[in-house]
């Protein structure tokens, strides 16, 4: 069984190499978009053909352009009939409201961790932040830090998942990943006073 398992990542390593890095960057794309595509295979792929320094660059920026044309989408196309929706009620208005505004006020610092988990399904952050307008600013500095620990996860341990989480050593970097990720938002946060 693994002997198929390596022929068939070998093979894939071998067309994304052959395809080179615009078919890395695309497949990193149609993953924030469609959400049923597996992430940690791609990242593994990309770090795989081009190394672990150009894969990771690759993925994270790859990674980010897809979540944000998804945020837009949802932001301009959904997000305002959800408006004419809620103001259309006045009595699911406020229940509506509420959630929006729970949404839209999230502190800066929990939407950075939140979107750091490497399980997290990032989909539904740009969805639900593009739906309720959280401040751009906001969602893409969140993107910038809490994709760096994820596709350093994925990067790292997506080749070999169940070997890694049974390893406490890949459990603390983790931790260590989203505490310095905690960190940096906070530093973030006060700098460009955003919240």
């Amino acid at each position: 069984m693994d002997i198929i398992i390596n022929d068939i990542v070998n093979n894939l390593v071998n067309y994304v190499q052959l395809y080179g890095i615009w078919l890395g960057f695309l497949i990193i794309i149609l993953e924030s978009i469609l959400p049923f595509l597996p992430l940690f295979v791609f990242i593994a792929l990309n770090v795989e053909a081009f190394g672990f320094i150009i894969g990771f660059l690759l993925s994270w920026s790859a990674t980010i352009v897809g979540c944000l044309i998804s945020y837009f989408f949802f932001k301009y196309l959904v997000g305002n009939r959800i408006d004419k929706y809620i103001n259309k009620s006045k009595k699911k208005k406020e229940k509506l409201r509420k959630v929006v505004n729970a949404i839209k006020n999230v502190k800066f610092s929990t939407l950075v961790v939140l979107m750091a988990l490497p399980f997290s399904p990032a989909f539904m952050f740009n969805i639900a932040c593009g739906i309720t307008k959280v401040n751009f600013r906001k969602f893409f500095l969140s993107l910038l830090i809490s994709k760096l620990s994820i596709i350093y996860f994925w990067g790292f341990i997506g080749t070999s998942l169940f070997d890694s989480i049974m390893d406490v050593t890949i459990l603390i970097r983790v931790v260590i990943m989203l505490l310095v990720a905690f960190m940096i938002s906070k530093f973030v946060m006060k700098k460009y006073n955003i919240e």
